[in-house]
């Protein structure tokens, strides 16, 4: 007789446990999710994959039309292709990785009620897939970027430049974060997936995307944007790249410390309604 490998399948009693013992065993279906997203993503489209650049760049057009034509908000003297395809950009990755987040076990509830794998990979899948978007946007920004300073615009590129994949990591921390939280509860109050997109769409108006925080001269309003999580990382990828922006350590670690405890919070959110997913949904 063959030898057999027995596999209990229980729910995890501690709100905190993340088994990455587990998650690596998975990481073909892992794998297999990041390919099935990236590949689904403008299929049956005529133009397929052509629509990670033109989309960026068609806003980009908007942006600098409405935002740099029409109502002459500054860029801090620079070039406002790169100012808003770089704040684009990396808000673009931050509120995709938060709405695919916030819907995994909505989205996915199909998949759960037939394969057991860890729960806590779909967000993790939204995370790489979304990192790949933000990787071809990146290239565009790039591209752009040779172009000015063969043409001699001078721009500035700080060594904190070399902290860039943290800052990354740390707005697709928060976006999983922020993203467990609305996925656990709008298992149960759908009306938060409305909410949430309202929330997105106004979020982006409180942090420096399409302005310079500089021009905000009000120090309250100055204090209540810096208060805005995702405000010192984009400052701080701003400065880095582009010369221009404000660059605090303390504001970072005030983020990186918001990050943490909503991680925490939301893992625990996660483990809990996990366990009762399939009989509310």
């Amino acid at each position: 007789m063959a030898n057999t490998k027995e596999i209990v399948i229980t729910p995890k009693d501690k709100l905190l446990a993340l088994d990455w013992q587990e998650i690596w065993l998975y990481r073909d279906m892992f794998l297999l999710f990041v390919d099935r997203n990236f590949r689904t993503a403008y299929k049956q489209t005529v133009l397929g994959p052509l629509w990670f650049i033109i989309t960026p760049v068609l806003s980009v057009i908007v942006y600098v039309a409405v935002f740099g034509g029409i109502a002459n908000i500054p860029t801090d003297g620079i070039p406002p292709i790169l100012f808003y395809l770089l704040g684009i950009s990396v808000w673009g990755y931050f509120s995709s990785c938060l709405s695919a987040t916030s819907n995994s076990f909505v989205t996915n509830a199909a998949i759960f009620g037939k394969v057991y794998f860890p729960r806590i990979i779909m967000p993790l899948v939204a995370v790489t897939t979304n990192l790949l978007t933000f990787a071809i946007q990146l290239a565009i920004f790039t591209a752009f970027y040779i172009y000015y300073v063969a043409t001699g615009t001078e721009l500035v590129i700080h060594w904190q430049v070399v902290l860039f994949p943290l800052f990354i990591v740390l707005l697709a921390l928060m976006s999983v974060g922020f993203g467990m939280i609305f996925s656990s509860l709008t298992t149960k109050y759908r009306d938060l997936q409305i909410m949430l997109a309202k929330i997105i769409s106004l979020w982006v108006y409180i942090t420096p995307v399409i302005y310079p925080l500089s021009m905000v001269t009000n120090e309250k309003l100055h204090m209540a944007m810096s208060l805005n999580p995702v405000t010192p990382v984009m400052e701080a990828i701003k400065y880095s790249l582009l010369g221009q922006g404000q660059f605090s350590w303390l504001w970072l670690a005030y983020s990186a410390a918001f990050t943490f405890v909503l991680l925490i919070f939301g893992l625990m959110l996660f483990n809990k309604v996990q366990k009762s997913f399939m009989d509310t949904v």
